[in-house]
């Protein structure tokens, strides 16, 4: 059974945008926690409002929650969204600049590890996201992603082709959001051999 160990933030961690305070969906509702019904054994290290991490004491504390988990087969990054969101003025080049900080960070400390990166899905006008800049950046993010990877030579996925479904807030992922994704994910994985 794969073992997948997935860093994120409150899309990987499952917030529920209906609740109170960071609530979450159950398990069974979340993305991680579908993926592993079929098959994989999930490490859901998702974050309410995490962005990348960059300062070098977060780095060294993500590489040290990396190293806590080992082995796994596969790291699976799902950040930049926060970034986005609480940067004044970020582009997606902006938010894959620091992306390219951390891989190379993790890469070097871990070398050989296995890595998918994945652009999350465009974001939607709603409560949250009342900017064109984040619509239109948000959106940008997959094929500085696509570079990215390919820079270093990683596993990539553009969760934007799976038909995320959105809530009013415009960035979290409803139910149906949730089981797209771990449908897209699932057939990604399978696809590349895990």
């Amino acid at each position: 059974m794969p073992r997948i160990l997935c860093y994120g933030d409150s899309n990987t961690y499952g917030y529920d945008p209906r609740s109170w305070f960071g609530g979450r969906y159950p398990k069974q509702t979340r993305w991680t926690g579908r993926l592993s019904e079929s098959g994989y054994d999930v490490i859901n290290e998702g974050e309410n409002g995490r962005t990348i991490p960059v300062s070098e004491w977060m780095l060294e504390r993500t590489l040290a929650v990396f190293q806590h988990h080992e082995p796994f087969d596969l790291l699976c990054v799902m950040l930049g969204s926060n970034d986005l969101l609480s940067i004044p003025a970020a582009t997606a080049y902006d938010v894959t600049e620091r992306m390219d900080a951390f891989l190379t960070y993790m890469l070097e400390g871990e070398p050989g590890m296995e890595v998918l990166l994945l652009a999350p899905p465009a974001m939607h006008r709603g409560e949250w996201v009342t900017e064109d800049r984040l619509i239109t950046e948000s959106a940008r993010m997959s094929e500085c992603y696509r570079e990215l990877a390919a820079q270093h030579g990683i596993l990539f996925a553009d969760a934007e082709a799976w038909g995320i479904e959105t809530g009013f807030d415009g960035v979290h992922y409803t139910e149906n959001g949730h089981a797209a994704f771990a449908e897209g994910i699932g057939q990604f994985l399978r696809a590349n051999g895990f």
